[in-house]
């Protein structure tokens, strides 16, 4: 089936372009093909709105004519099963059968309770060929985000940190040290974009009073979550600038101030990190970096709770200080970033 996967490709090329804008929906592509000749195109640009479906049907029916017999005769590619119910939009599945396209090409089904099967048992049943698991680990690697979320209960954790070339993260006097150059900086801040939320330490707030925006990059800045156990951050620190929506976990009490909430943990001595990820998953968070400090990394790798680690190496040496965490995984890329060294780490 070599022509199905060039199309389908094509789906997974318009779906990346939903990053940072659909969570918690999965990303999804669409492309519709009549003769050997792609005809519509679309993906999901943004949560609460139209579906890719949506957009290739949207965009025949706008360039066509003789829109109803061209969809009657065409093929639709869609990177993630059409959805069976109604949410947000009312079901793809029904658009479909609707507009009476013979046959639907499905990269990967959607895990989603909802859906999970439904929407191609619906097409099935309406007389529609479906053809399912086109580039299918290629599909379900592109949301392996929502994948996470919906079979694990939890975001999907990606570690992130920087280390000197002998293997130390940090001076060990709570200075602060530059170990990346700024080719790096930028790149990190546009990753902060394409996730929903972003974890610091208690440490790491007071003494780098991070920001954590996306202010060298483009796109909406995370959520931010803070482990703070008993409440000791200054209310001056940028955290609580009250500029987005921010998690405050501690051991003293669940409230409110505006876009700042505190979610007490009953227990702060066990499981710390897997109580964190459930809580955000109720939160609806999909996804989550995490950006130190090294204790803060160290007890989500330790408790096995991290997907992916993106870890920078650059020039400077310390001989001393905080040591790196450590890691085993499958490194699936190493990239030169200005003069620094990134390596993209999964688990395995």
């Amino acid at each position: 089936m070599p022509h199905y996967e060039i199309y389908m490709q094509r789906c997974l090329d318009l779906a990346i372009l939903g990053a940072g804008k659909v969570s918690p929906n999965p990303m999804v592509g669409a492309v519709i093909v009549h003769n050997d000749q792609i005809i519509g195109e679309g993906y999901h640009q943004q949560y609460g709105q139209a579906h890719a479906e949506v957009n290739a049907v949207n965009q025949v029916l706008a360039n066509f004519d003789n829109a109803e017999d061209l969809l009657r005769g065409s093929t639709i590619y869609v990177s993630l099963e059409p959805c069976a119910h109604y949410g947000k939009t009312p079901p793809c599945a029904d658009l479909l059968i609707k507009h009476r396209i013979p046959q639907v090409v499905v990269g990967c089904r959607d895990p989603f309770a909802q859906v999970d099967g439904k929407g191609i048992e619906k097409l099935e049943a309406a007389g529609i060929n479906v053809v399912v698991g086109v580039l299918e680990e290629e599909c379900r690697f592109l949301n392996r985000r929502f994948f996470t979320k919906v079979q694990h209960q939890r975001p999907y954790v990606i570690l992130k940190w920087a280390q000197t070339q002998d293997g130390f993260f940090a001076p060990d006097d709570n200075s602060q040290l530059w170990i990346t150059g700024p080719e790096s900086r930028k790149l990190v801040h546009q990753w902060r974009s394409e996730e929903d939320a972003i974890l610091v330490g208690k440490n790491t707030a007071a003494i780098d009073n991070p920001q954590l925006n996306v202010r060298y990059g483009d796109g909406r800045s995370p959520k931010r979550v803070v482990i703070d156990r008993r409440l000791e951050l200054s209310h001056d620190l940028h955290i609580f600038d009250q500029s987005v929506e921010t998690f405050i976990f501690n051991e003293v009490k669940t409230d409110v101030d505006g876009k700042i909430k505190y979610i007490a943990l009953e227990d702060f001595d066990r499981y710390v990190p897997q109580y964190i990820l459930y809580q955000l998953y109720l939160q609806d968070i999909q996804s989550i970096i995490i950006e130190g400090g090294a204790h803060t990394l160290n007890s989500f790798i330790e408790a096995g709770v991290w997907d992916e680690a993106r870890v920078f190496t650059g020039e400077a040496t310390l001989t001393s200080g905080i040591k790196a965490p450590k890691i085993n995984g499958i490194i699936a890329d190493e990239i030169p970033i200005g003069a620094d060294h990134l390596q993209i780490i999964y688990k395995k």
